[in-house]
């Protein structure tokens, strides 16, 4: 099989724990790169975090930011979802509220929040970036007039509350919402059946590849539609064990050059 297009999620699997790219990581990236075969980041990330990653990989990237909801091919946005602010409203008010937590909104390259905390600022640190601190009332008006809406909303806190939150968001059965960790602290909320799978699918029909000629990597819950959805779904060693038993291999570890490991085998 000729492999066109590798879709590799960023954090705990690109990234190792450092939030480094191991040197054989990109050494095997980029000699895929110069089979011509193109690069996806699809993460969870806004694209100021993706961004960096481009830098650091020194290969150019496709990039299916906010978990495949905003997609760039060069500066050029080829593919956008998003979700209506009355729906934004309602999870606000009913979990963001009711946690005393923070609600992260993104739209585009932009990122809001609607207070600071250690998690905030965490990501700021990470990803080089400052939000702009909203009041959400004022943010989902002005969407309203505009007819648009935010491409995914973030919450973030301790693992135990995080799992408590989707088990509660997962009961009320939002109709027009899919949500899934991409850490243990973070549950990425995004409109109804945008997944990374999907945004796979949507990076190959303006390509004009064919699903079966795509390989994926990731390893979280996040991640699981992409796998499933590509040609080779492989997950990190590091991965869930629900990713795992998803996945069609599984590669070394985050730490470990996981996918450089594989890419040698499957190119």
């Amino acid at each position: 099989m000729k492999y066109k297009l590798i879709c590799v999620d960023v954090d705990g699997t690109l990234l190792n724990d450092e939030k480094k790219i191991p040197e054989l990581v990109k050494e095997s990236l980029k000699k895929a790169s110069g089979m011509g075969i193109q690069i996806a980041l699809v993460t969870g990330r806004m694209p100021a975090g993706a961004d960096l990653v481009e830098r650091e990989l020194s290969v150019p990237c496709i990039k299916a930011c906010s978990a495949g909801t905003y997609i760039l091919l060069g500066d050029q946005c080829i593919h956008m979802e998003y979700m209506m602010p009355r729906v934004m409203r309602e999870i606000y008010t009913e979990f963001a509220l009711k946690n005393s937590l923070p609600l992260w909104i993104f739209q585009g390259r932009k990122w809001y929040v609607t207070d600071m905390d250690s998690y905030v600022r965490q990501e700021i640190e990470i990803i080089q970036y400052e939000p702009e601190v909203v009041e959400l009332d004022t943010l989902a008006q002005s969407w309203e007039e505009d007819g648009t809406g935010p491409n995914k909303l973030l919450l973030a806190g301790d693992p135990e509350k995080i799992r408590r939150i989707e088990a509660e968001m997962k009961a009320m059965d939002l109709p027009e919402v899919d949500m899934a960790r991409s850490s243990e602290h973070y549950l990425e909320i995004f409109p109804k059946g945008v997944t990374k799978g999907e945004a796979l699918a949507a990076v190959c029909e303006k390509l004009n590849i064919k699903l079966d000629e795509t390989i994926a990597f990731g390893d979280q819950e996040l991640d699981i539609p992409m796998l499933q959805k590509a040609g080779v779904g492989i997950a990190m060693g590091n991965a869930l064990d629900e990713v795992k038993e998803a996945a069609d291999h599984v590669t070394r570890s985050n730490n470990n050059a996981g996918i450089a490991y594989a890419l040698e085998e499957y190119l």
